[in-house]
Parts: C-alpha cells; structure tokens; sequence
C-alpha cells in the first residue's frame, strides 16, 4: 500500500510508521531520514539542500521533491511505503500525486493523526535528551527512572532549544499555515481517514491498522 501519514509535530507519526514497518514491512519514508541520508553521503540533492539550510533557509518544494521522488524509486518501495513528514504543503501533494500517477501508482489511504494543540504542547515540551549517547526520554510518556537521568547510558537528560514552548507554539502554527491545508487537498478523493492521536499509542495503532485493513493492503 501506498500510505501518508499526517498529523501536526508530536502526534506521533513516526512511532505509528515504525510499528507499520514491524507489520507491513513497508519502508518508512521520513524527510529528515532523506536529508541525514543525502548529507551524509554528500548526494547532488543532498548539496544543494545544504546550501539552503546553511544560510538559515528553507529546502524549497522542488528540491525536498526531486528527492521523495529519488528515495521513491528504489527498489524496496515496489510494493508500498509510508510517508512520514512528507507532502508538507499542497504544493508537494499535488507533485506527489503527479510523481506516482506518471508510474501507474497513487496514494491509496492517507492517515491523519489528530491531536489538540494543548496536548501537543504538553508531549513536545516534555521532550529530553541524552547529552552523551542521544537518547530520546519523554516526561510524559517514557519517563527515567532516575530523574534527569538517561536509561541507556547514565548520562545528563537536556531539553532541546526547538522543544520549550514558544518554539512548539511556532511550530505548530507553521503546520497550521503550511501543512493542515494538505489534509483538505486529500479530503475530496475518499481516501483521508482521521484517528485520535490523543489515545495510547496501542489505541492508535489499532485504529490505524483498521483503516488499513478496511482498504486491504
């Protein structure tokens, strides 16, 4: 199957896709995977989107585009993947959809995670990380068993400057602005599906799995 995965910063959408891996054994589509990948290797795209990131600017949709399209064309998306971070505006669903259309392909079950803004704020400011081995703890839902205290290594837990507050509240209104118009380009075509994000992360695997197993994967 071919799937999307919406919903705002800290609904859960890269927990929900790595268990859809586990299941399905379809490859996990994340841009920021993409561009670690393209960086790292020091790709064509991957140089072209650090000469925008290191001048403070954003990727623009033809360059995040051409690379979706490169990492979509690799053998292990033959049968099915799922988007996670990715169309980020209408503008990259309407190439999306062209992209696979020109293949004989389309999207055929988009997932939005719906989760109050609150209650995203609430997740993501909870956020800590290990200063030494990077390990990721939530306060909320993972916390450690010793305060301030990483599980795996022991080491100091920090809050990233992108996880206080007022960087969460503008991060979510850029998803308001720029994203959550993705979720009305795909309302039309039957395909959207909407869950609670705001349930246990079990609940909304559960729920996800129904929607797709209603399309048959």
């Amino acid at each position: 199957m071919d799937l999307v995965l919406l919903g705002p910063p800290g609904a859960g959408k890269g927990t929900q896709a790595e268990r859809l891996v586990e299941r399905y054994s379809w490859p996990q589509i994340s841009t920021g995977d993409m561009f670690r990948e393209a960086l790292g290797k020091g790709t064509p795209l991957g140089l072209e989107a650090k000469g925008y990131m290191d001048t403070g600017k954003l990727v623009p949709d033809d360059v995040v585009e051409r690379m979706v399209a490169e990492r979509l064309s690799r053998d292990d998306c033959r049968d099915g993947f799922i988007l996670d971070g990715f169309p980020r505006s209408v503008h990259q669903a309407e190439a999306l959809d062209s992209y696979l259309e020109g293949r004989g392909r389309a999207i055929e079950l988009v997932v939005n995670i719906a989760v109050d803004e609150d209650l995203l704020v609430e997740r993501l400011t909870a956020r800590r990380m290990c200063r030494d081995c990077g390990d990721i703890h939530n306060l909320v839902f993972t916390p450690p068993k010793v305060a301030e205290q990483c599980d795996s290594c022991g080491g100091e837990l920090y809050q990233r400057g992108d996880d206080k507050e007022e960087t969460v509240r503008a991060r979510l209104e850029v998803y308001k602005s720029q994203t959550e118009p993705v979720i009305g380009y795909f309302e039309p075509s039957g395909k959207l599906v909407t869950v609670d994000g705001a349930e246990k992360p079990d609940e909304v695997f559960k729920n996800v799995v129904d929607a797709i197993e209603h399309v048959g994967p």
